[in-house]
């Protein structure tokens, strides 16, 4: 299942957190790497938005628990269809 991510970190001084800003790169390069994470963004400002690709919300669930270790934030989340399911739907009810 794709999931669309937008984090929104705790307002901290970017000077006292650096450390675990480095700890959460190593963790989310892996998921990069696994294609976890599908395609990452950082926002202007602060935070990131993410297409992450998990099998079910717990595992969605836990992934963001561990990001929140790293970066403490709070998350938007919505779950995307690819377009040929919507397109395909479309399809479908036209031609019924």
């Amino acid at each position: 299942m794709l999931y669309l991510v937008t984090s929104s970190p705790r307002p901290e001084a970017p000077s006292t957190v650096r450390a675990r800003q480095l700890q959460f790169w190593n963790w989310f390069d892996g998921l990069i790497e696994q294609g976890t994470a599908r395609h990452v963004y950082a926002r202007l400002g602060r935070g990131l938005v993410a297409v992450m690709d998990v099998e079910s919300p717990e595992d969605l669930h836990a992934l963001l628990n561990q990001w929140a270790e790293y970066v403490p934030a709070s998350f938007e989340v919505q779950t995307l269809l690819p377009r040929e399911h919507q397109a395909q739907l479309v399809r479908a009810a036209a031609g019924a």
